[in-house]
């Protein structure tokens, strides 16, 4: 008999202090709601801003605490995966929504469609939502977003007198290839008063992940690569449209030598030192990079943002020059959230359009609500503002937003793949061969 006494007590003891650590959507033994927010902010006025807006909301609404929880880029996708798997995820999660198409269609996510207020789905536009759209259903808030800008030296470009692009005209992909060209070989005069060692480029290509801006770009050339059929099933081709991007960037690094093929390998920050050096006249970026070259551009150092190149549409129906990629950030709903009313409630305070453009203007990135974006500080010449603005309009999603196994050919086909092709390695119909044949063998066992 003392042994089934003790257990009970036992027993007894655990459930108290298990109601009393009770968190991560769980009701607390007051009544209280708490609900984790797992954020990926990173920048220092990005953090700042989100937990702000978090007091803001605890301090309003307190019988509904959201606890806020910091997590990284570098590790989400796997970190997330494993705690849906151990039955631990947060009650709201920060990503990308590229990263969402496994997660959405393993069941992971709660579709939003019932829970969001209209303001909100009316507020952001259709384009915007497909990017978080897999199957019938919705499973992320996009709300930031960045387009690819060109990074310029304002004075190398004023001295050579090239046209400057704008985002109304922005240069063609043939007409970037000519003016880097001739960028080059300016730089390399030395006009510029800065000497010649034969060493200077028009571009650097920071390619050390070279696919998704590979296919975003390729979008203003009418390149797409995935196609879904009728049943749903999604193949790979590669047509002439979307050969435009990777052949210019190619020829610029091994024909015309007017991009250095010593960035390929490197991430955005790493080419910043070359730009402030005067080494490059120009990187292709995400505009959020101005913050950093905001607090280490040396003094005296002068730059502007110019609209990325464009095409002409490319052969499909509908295809349109000004179309960029992207991928936006996104906030989502755990399935196994037992307070998914309350984290709606959340997401509609958190994205209110004032408070979107603190989000936004912390990530030096752009709000998805038409709201937000018409606010006239994202307006504004200074910092390149008003230019990525402008390019709000043309950004859809990623080519590769909805399709599962994307990650899986991204690492191990398409990235060496194109590194290959970029440094000269391997010519078209290896590269095509490569992406499109072991691509099409990757993606049908995520079909069967």
């Amino acid at each position: 008999m003392r042994r089934p006494t003790a257990l009970v007590a036992v027993a007894a003891v655990l459930a108290l202090l298990l109601g009393g650590c009770s968190g991560g959507g769980d009701g607390a033994r007051d009544g209280r709601i708490t609900l984790r927010f797992q954020s990926l902010a990173w920048q220092d006025e990005s953090v700042r801003a989100t937990r702000e807006l978090v007091g803001e909301w605890n301090a309003a609404h307190p019988g509904i605490r959201v606890e806020y929880v910091q997590g990284s880029w570098d590790s989400v996708h796997d970190q997330l995966l494993t705690s849906f798997e151990g039955g631990e995820a947060p009650d709201l999660i920060h990503d990308a929504a590229d990263d969402l198409a496994d997660f959405a269609y393993g069941g992971h996510l709660a579709d939003l469609r019932p829970l969001l207020p209209g303001r909100l789905t009316r507020d952001i536009p259709r384009r915007s939502w497909d990017t978080a759209t897999f199957g019938d259903g919705v499973y992320g808030v996009p709300f930031l977003q960045e387009p690819r800008v060109l990074i310029a030296d304002r004075k190398v470009l004023a001295a050579s007198g090239v046209r400057v692009p704008t985002a109304e005209r922005p240069w063609s992909w043939p007409e970037f290839r000519r003016i880097s060209g001739e960028l080059t070989a300016f730089m390399r005069q030395g006009k510029e008063g800065r000497g010649t060692d034969g060493k200077r480029y028009a571009v650097a290509w920071p390619l050390k992940d070279p696919v998704s801006a590979t296919l975003n770009l390729g979008l203003s050339t009418g390149g797409r690569l995935f196609h879904r059929g009728a049943d749903g099933k999604v193949t790979i081709r590669f047509t002439e449209d979307d050969a435009v991007v990777p052949d210019t960037i190619r020829r610029q690094v091994t024909v015309d030598r007017s991009a250095s093929g010593a960035t390929l390998g490197m991430g955005g920050s790493d080419t910043l030192p070359g730009l402030f050096g005067g080494r490059y006249a120009m990187v292709p970026l995400g505009f959020s990079y101005r913050r950093q070259i905001i607090q280490q551009a040396p003094e005296g150092f002068e730059w502007t943002v110019l609209p990325a190149p464009a095409g002409d549409g490319g052969t499909a129906p509908g295809a349109a020059a000004s179309v960029q990629g992207v991928s936006p950030q996104t906030l989502s709903i755990a399935q196994d959230s037992p307070h998914k009313k309350e984290a709606a409630r959340f997401l509609d305070f958190l994205l209110r359009p004032a408070n979107m453009v603190r989000l936004a203007k912390g990530d030096w990135m752009l709000p998805t609500g038409t709201a937000a974006l018409a606010d006239p500080s994202l307006h504004t010449a200074e910092h390149g503002w008003a230019t990525g603005a402008a390019l709000a309009g043309g950004l859809s999603p990623a080519p590769a937003q909805s399709v599962r196994g994307y990650p899986e050919w991204k690492d191990k086909v398409a990235t060496p793949a194109l590194q290959e092709y970029y440094s000269g390695a391997i010519d078209r119909k290896e590269l095509r061969a490569r992406l499109v044949e072991d691509g099409n063998r990757v993606l049908a066992r995520y079909q069967r």
